[in-house]
């Protein structure tokens, strides 16, 4: 399982980007990992899945709350990880006011979930391979702070605590 001071692994996720520009077309882009943490501080935060009770009821929204928050702190972007395709993620992202806030990745086939080792297998609710709930700080693709939650608990990987972590 991914650790603090464990480099991210590589990877691809899909954003669903409205506007083209920037070298993006409209619709699923696909994002390497790597490439996108370079030189950057990242807060990420992962949950078992978009449209979810707690997911969308305070998971998403604390984060796109605390935004400009995350911003004065230092971080330069946020990051919202789901086992969904970038379709869904796009529509959630749309539906909560992410835009320009919180970057909504998709990691359909959840093999960067799979390679974290934060993976959760809900199959026997009728959900398949998802991710655990966690937050983390990365630093230049390094991670920094890393709060990983119990199962069905929602406790350590609010806004509220990675902000006070970027901020400390």
């Amino acid at each position: 399982m991914l650790k603090i001071g464990d480099q991210l692994p590589a990877g691809t996720l899909f954003e669903y980007v409205e506007v083209e520009g920037n070298g993006c077309s409209i619709g699923p882009n696909a994002f390497d990992v790597t490439k996108e943490t370079a030189g950057k501080k990242i807060a990420i935060f992962a949950l078992p899945g978009a449209y979810t009770p707690t997911c969308s009821a305070q998971h998403l929204p604390g984060y796109i709350a605390q935004a400009d928050a995350f911003k004065a702190a230092g971080v330069d972007e946020i990051w919202c990880v789901s086992v969904n395709d970038a379709f869904v993620m796009g529509a959630w992202g749309r539906e909560n006011g992410a835009a320009g806030k919180v970057r909504m990745m998709g990691d359909g086939g959840a093999l960067f979930t799979q390679a974290t080792g934060l993976v959760l297998d809900l199959t026997a609710k009728g959900f398949g391979v998802r991710s655990q709930r966690y937050s983390m700080l990365v630093d230049n693709g390094v991670v920094k702070t890393l709060n990983v939650e119990g199962p069905g608990k929602f406790e350590v990987s609010d806004a509220a605590t990675l902000l006070a972590q970027a901020q400390g």
